[in-house]
């Protein structure tokens, strides 16, 4: 029973992390802004370093400190640690993309709720692809793959106006593409970011806080580093502000610490085919009712759009379940089913 609370504490840590990462986000960009109502300026390398510096935080010094102290299974790899730092990299390319798609005029409402539905069916197709399983896919998994492009469309159809959601009313059409294409960046880097991941973790022995650190050294680079030159030859129309640089850094602190929750829950003991459909499905219900506390419109949303936000989880959570898993071992020899390697494959986590 302890056991068992552990790991519903830990995902749930994972959904309330995840599902108020973007709200936050959003917020801290626009507070840094120098022009907040013009939708023309691009605001993002800034908020984007403040989330880099929180994943540093947390996933190097936090994950780095414990391993010193307290040590865990597995050891150091060379190519265990260029898989994780690739993993790191487009966890970090995953959250500028979730910035330039506010920045284009999207908003969390109907932003989050498209990444979080499809990042797990990127997701599933890399880990089929990977494993050699894509005859397998069953017709279960295609109907979830439609049910998520439905309710996308869905979502998106019927999205909150721009005076009630919060993206500004001089959004073009032009930029409503860009915000579209950024979210389909999000949806592979960190569709892709589990299945990298897991081939860094299983080339360090099953270890989970090196393959962190390394996605936190990453991000330092990626987010920190790499923004910062940027920025000394070309200057955007924002400015680090304390508030705008809190809420950005309790924006990568809340995907740091739900990455942190995933891994805990597994640790427990926690199943990825139960726990994964959980969170993908949780964290944008958290992010949406968030967002809609935020800009006080919960009134003003069409019920169209919660219908569309329902099957693209509902799609997601099939995708995720239905996936391909490893085959019983024969009798006699140890089962792959329930193994570390072949757990974390099965439904590995994309993270923002």
């Amino acid at each position: 029973m302890k056991s068992f609370l552990k790991i519903v504490f830990s995902f749930a840590v994972t959904i309330l992390c995840w599902g108020v990462y973007g709200p936050l986000l959003h917020v801290g960009r626009h507070k840094m802004a120098l022009l907040p109502d013009d939708a023309s300026q691009f605001v993002g390398l800034r908020p984007f370093i403040c989330v880099g510096l929180a994943y540093f935080l947390i996933g190097v010094l936090a994950a780095g400190a414990y391993l010193y102290f307290r040590g865990e299974q597995g050891h150091w790899t060379l190519s265990g640690t260029l898989w994780s730092f690739a993993a790191g990299t487009v966890g970090a390319l995953g959250a500028l993309g979730v910035i330039m798609a506010f920045a284009f005029g999207g908003a969390p409402i109907f932003v989050m709720p498209l990444v979080f539905g499809g990042a797990p069916v990127v997701n599933a197709f890399l880990t089929i692809s990977m494993t050699g399983k894509m005859k397998e896919v069953g017709s279960v998994f295609l109907a979830g793959l439609i049910i998520v492009v439905l309710g996308a469309m869905v979502v998106l159809v019927f999205r909150p106006s721009p005076s009630s959601s919060g993206v500004h009313e001089g959004v073009e059409f032009l930029d409503w593409l860009l915000s579209l294409a950024s979210v389909a960046i999000v949806v592979v880097c960190w569709g892709a970011y589990g299945p990298i991941l897991h081939k860094g973790q299983m080339k360090m022995a099953g270890s989970r806080l090196r393959p962190l650190v390394c996605v936190g050294v990453s991000y330092c680079v990626v987010a920190v580093l790499l923004p910062g030159i940027l920025l000394g030859v070309w200057e955007e129309q924002s400015q680090f502000t304390f508030s705008g640089s809190m809420w950005s850094l309790a924006a990568g602190a809340a995907g740091a610490i739900g990455a942190l929750g995933i891994i805990m829950a597994f640790n427990f003991g926690g199943k990825p085919m139960v726990v994964m459909p959980l969170v993908f499905g949780g964290a944008p219900v958290v992010s949406t009712i968030t967002t809609m506390i935020l800009k006080r419109n919960i009134g003003e949303v069409h019920a169209l759009f919660y219908s569309g936000m329902i099957l693209v989880i509902a799609g997601a959570a099939i995708v995720l379940v239905f996936a391909p898993k490893g085959q019983p071992a024969a009798e006699g020899q140890p089962s792959t089913e329930d193994s570390p390697a072949e757990e974390e494959a099965d439904t590995s986590e994309s993270a923002p």
